[in-house]
């Protein structure tokens, strides 16, 4: 399998992030794997939103795990993003204006079975990439509530890691340890802003696959992906959007690019 293309909260340079619409966009533009983060509601519903509030990304306003899912049903999650002139991009807009379900928020179970009911251009199952958040409130029952969904898709016990539809990714070590005792076979990822000096020879964790890693760090510091792959671990890198950082990564050999422009990343890989 060559250089997996995933969709950063789906195509979200051009839709609202974490919106029906933003990975319907992300699967017709080649994408391999749809990114999300999950938090939980007050009555532990597992919804994707980045972000301890929901200020920026709503027309609401507060802490997302004091609220409910039924407090969450009215608001808007769509139209903060605005109209870009670009004709395909308003036009989605607009659909979402019509569309209660394409700016409300969006439940992980509703990315589920958009995933479950779609395949790639080249014909392969839509994977998932989902980051928990912490600190959260909530503590385990994030990962717990996780993979109870997961079981109920059957997607917490895939034959192989290389074959699971879901990666489970998170900056808490705690929480992959909390996925590999429920689910041991998903894959993991362990998340970076920087890298620890106890982890610069290119290890991980134990039962952590691969590490996913800020653009800056390879930019900085271009030998760790070596490294990393001589532990037999893989490397992802997050968030590259700039043909001239799509090069760089490329050209370093990660495993996995997330961006906000997957169909801009899939088009170099294509033309080369």
């Amino acid at each position: 399998m060559g250089v997996q293309v995933v969709a950063h909260r789906g195509s979200s340079a051009a839709h609202a992030e974490h919106t029906l619409g933003a990975y319907e966009l992300a699967l017709q533009e080649g994408a391999d794997s749809l990114e999300c983060d999950i938090r939980l509601t007050r009555d532990g519903v597992p919804v994707c939103v980045h972000d301890r509030r929901i200020d920026r990304v709503s027309d609401g306003r507060g802490v997302l795990s004091t609220l409910e899912l039924a407090d969450l049903a009215d608001l808007d999650f769509a139209s903060w993003k605005g109209r870009q002139g670009d004709p395909l991009i308003d036009a989605a807009w607009q659909e979402a204006e019509i569309d209660p379900e394409r700016r409300s928020v969006l439940t992980l179970e509703r990315l589920l079975q958009l995933a479950h009911d779609s395949t790639t251009p080249s014909g392969r199952p839509v994977h998932l990439h989902i980051e928990t958040k912490h600190p959260t409130r909530y503590g385990a029952l994030v990962e717990r509530a996780l993979v109870e969904l997961l079981d109920r898709y059957d997607m917490a016990w895939p034959s192989s890691r290389a074959n699971s539809q879901v990666t489970v990714m998170s900056y808490a070590v705690t929480s992959l340890r909390r996925v590999h005792a429920m689910a041991p076979i998903l894959p993991t990822v362990l998340l970076l802003d920087r890298v620890p000096a106890r982890y610069r020879d290119g290890h991980l964790p134990a039962q952590i696959s691969s590490v996913g890693v800020a653009l800056r760090v390879l930019q900085d510091h271009p030998g760790y992906v070596a490294r990393v792959h001589a532990f037999g671990g893989r490397v992802c890198v997050f968030t590259v959007d700039d043909p001239a950082d799509i090069d760089l990564v490329l050209g370093l050999g990660v495993d996995v690019v997330i961006s906000n422009e997957p169909g801009r990343v899939r088009r170099h890989l294509v033309d080369g």
